[in-house]
């Protein structure tokens, strides 16, 4: 599978995306790098074939079909688009997720997929609260689960903090699986990663190519890396019941 975008932008004079040329397949990560709290869920979207462009086209296969699109590709943790509250439990963002997915989602069905995904630990945690390579490992496994999906677009995985090189290899990991992988990051992650990347910038593996984009904005900061084992409970842990928490 190949996702092909050909001069794609969005909004009035391009300002919610300026035009960008972009591909990603089946068997590669690749790493897009946009700026601006708005400009990454839109090519997210627009990359996934949940909105249209204003200009330019998205092809899969080289074909323009959106709903095979949406179909065959998962959008992950989008900001302010399909991002789990950071309020949810593990617990409910799990449970929902095997519901969407067409799969058993009560409390035994959960507690179960909650071991096989390995978090079980943070079961009780919020979704805002775990280290953000354990977010994006969950819900990254969580979306491929779903009938059909064979691609995923990881949007903005650096605003949860931690270090670049986490997400990235988990990236590569779904890729050596056989998933096509696009992730959209800021500025400041690529350079962490060892690119030098400017907004327009899509980094395939070990090669980078220069991308039109005739609009940058300056690079948000990057956290420090978390532990990617729970060191404690948080100082007032939610502990729903396990019930309520699959609804």
């Amino acid at each position: 599978m190949i996702i092909t975008l050909t001069d794609v932008s969005k909004g009035r004079q391009e300002s919610a995306l300026p035009r960008i040329s972009a591909e990603y397949l089946s068997g590669r990560a690749s790493l897009a790098v946009a700026e601006t709290a708005q400009r990454p869920s839109v090519l997210g979207l627009i990359a996934s074939g949940r909105m249209r462009p204003d200009s330019g086209e998205v092809r899969i296969d080289d074909t323009v079909d959106l709903g095979q699109l949406r179909a065959r590709v998962a959008l992950v943790d989008a900001p302010e688009v399909n991002d789990p509250s950071g309020e949810v439990t593990v617990f409910g963002v799990v449970a929902e997720e095997l519901m969407f997915a067409g799969r058993p989602s009560g409390p035994l069905a959960t507690k179960k997929a909650l071991v096989d995904l390995g978090v079980k630990e943070w079961r009780n945690w919020t979704i805002g609260t775990v280290p953000a390579i354990v977010r994006i490992r969950l819900l990254t496994e969580l979306a491929i689960m779903r009938d059909d999906v064979e691609g995923l677009v990881l949007t903005a995985p650096d605003r949860h903090g931690g270090d670049p090189a986490d997400w990235w290899a988990r990236a590569n990991e779904l890729a050596r699986r056989g998933y096509a992988v696009l992730v959209i990051a800021g500025v400041s992650s690529a350079a962490a990663l060892g690119i030098t990347a400017e907004a327009g910038t899509i980094f395939h593996g070990e090669r980078t190519e220069r991308l039109e984009l005739e609009a940058s904005e300056p690079a948000a900061d990057t956290a420090s890396e978390p532990s990617l084992e729970p060191a404690a409970e948080p100082s007032a842990p939610p502990n729903p019941d396990d019930s309520e928490a699959s609804a």
